[in-house]
């Protein structure tokens, strides 16, 4: 009769500092959470977890500052639908065959 060596895995604690640093790191870099969870060689899961209980609560914002923003967000909006149309006019003109082009 052979023996099966258990392998018994240990609970890794973290301090409140580690969880704190690993939110800061997803929030404010420009990473995903399993690239952050996998560099600190944690599961994502557990960032998920520590971001409800450490990330800094938002700010509420006003009635005001939610009317400028979605004014400002529709300016853009405008602005790049005309960027889009520009760009598809262009790539038009650039499409068509030589054969087309009335040269005078």
């Amino acid at each position: 009769m052979s023996e099966v060596s258990k392998t018994i895995k240990t609970r890794r604690k973290y301090d409140n500092q580690f969880k704190r640093h690993a939110v800061s790191l997803w929030l404010n870099g420009e990473r995903s959470a399993r690239v952050v969870a996998e560099e600190l060689g944690i599961r994502e899961n557990l960032l998920h977890a520590w971001k409800v209980k450490f990330a800094p609560a938002q700010k509420a914002m006003s009635q005001g500052q939610l009317e400028a923003e979605v004014a400002a967000l529709r300016r853009e909006n405008a602005q790049l639908r005309q960027q889009r149309d520009v760009l598809k006019k262009t790539l038009g003109i650039l499409s068509e065959s030589p054969g087309s082009a009335t040269n005078g």
